[in-house]
């Protein structure tokens, strides 16, 4: 074996090894048996998941392997710039954008420049929601932590102080654009976990 292809798979090792640390991240959002909090390797892992069960929903047709890749590459950045809520007070979009973009530049980076360069391409696509798979991966990436919070006695919503109104503004119009039949579905889950509350 030539050194190059060692430094090569040395190098993929790296990368992998650093992907580790994502199992550390925590998010807000409990798992739906409420024992604790997800951590984002789980949450991307699910959304995986959905990706597979679910592209038939989506707006367009769509390459559900490539939303899949979209989706296992779309939260590695947390590992240096952490994770950020939707309901977050006070953090500015633009620092939050600027942190994640310095961490996909160095994670990536630890892979071989080719290699490397692909799957950094993968994170910038779903940041960017032009292509249907980024637009489908963002809506289920909305649609994992509705459906969460409809089935954890509102999870992240009750924690914040979330009202009906702010979820449907929040979650619906990413959720809607990349499926409209989805929206349509979780959008009354929405409702029937609200009108619960109203009768408590």
């Amino acid at each position: 074996m030539s050194r190059l292809y060692e430094d090569h798979i040395a190098q993929q090792f790296a990368f992998l090894i650093e992907l580790d640390e994502l199992k550390s991240i925590m998010r807000q959002s409990p798992l739906i048996n409420q024992s604790r909090k997800e951590n984002s390797a789980e949450h991307s892992w699910h959304l995986s998941m959905f990706a597979l069960i679910l592209s038939s929903h989506a707006r367009d047709t769509v390459d559900t392997l490539h939303v899949v890749k979209l989706l296992l590459v779309h939260d590695i950045v947390e590992i240096d710039a952490g994770d950020h809520p939707i309901h977050s007070i006070g953090e500015s979009d633009v620092l939050v954008a600027q942190a994640e973009q310095l961490a996909a530049e160095r994670i990536f980076g630890l892979l071989p420049k080719q290699q490397g360069r692909k799957m950094l391409e993968l994170w910038n696509e779903f940041e960017a929601a032009e292509t249907p798979e980024a637009i489908f991966a963002k809506s289920l990436d909305r649609l994992q932590p509705l459906l969460i919070n409809t089935l954890s006695n509102g999870g992240t919503w009750a924690e914040a102080g979330v009202t009906q109104e702010q979820v449907m503004e929040r979650y619906g119009p990413v959720i809607e654009r990349g499926s409209p039949i989805l929206w349509d579905v979780a959008s009354k889950r929405v409702c029937e976990y609200f009108e619960t509350l109203e009768r408590e």
